[in-house]
């Protein structure tokens, strides 16, 4: 383990959610891999439904900068949220 890495095991990719708008200003939240998500017409209730669907786990919550559209098909076209891998991306309060 590298200092500063979360313990194995403590974050896996299936509790990481990601919050953010859509074009028409909806807050969606949605896991990387499109297993879990939904739309909402509130940023509090989108952070809520993604802090129950991980286990209250605010440091698993991530606010996407930017369009966050909802797509919940079984393959992605491409990687999701390439910005969240190189630090783009904000944990939520």
């Amino acid at each position: 383990m590298v200092m500063g890495e979360p313990p194995p095991g403590r974050f896996s990719k299936l509790s990481l959610l990601l919050v953010g708008r859509d074009s028409r200003g909806n807050w969606v939240v949605q896991d990387p891999r499109g297993l879990r998500g939904g739309l909402f017409r509130g940023r509090a209730e989108a952070l809520k439904f993604a802090r129950l669907e991980n286990g209250d786990k605010a440091q698993a919550v991530i606010v996407v900068p930017g369009v966050l559209e909802l797509d919940m098909s079984p393959v992605p076209a491409r990687p999701r949220f390439p910005a969240c891998e190189h630090g783009a991306c904000e944990e939520a309060a």
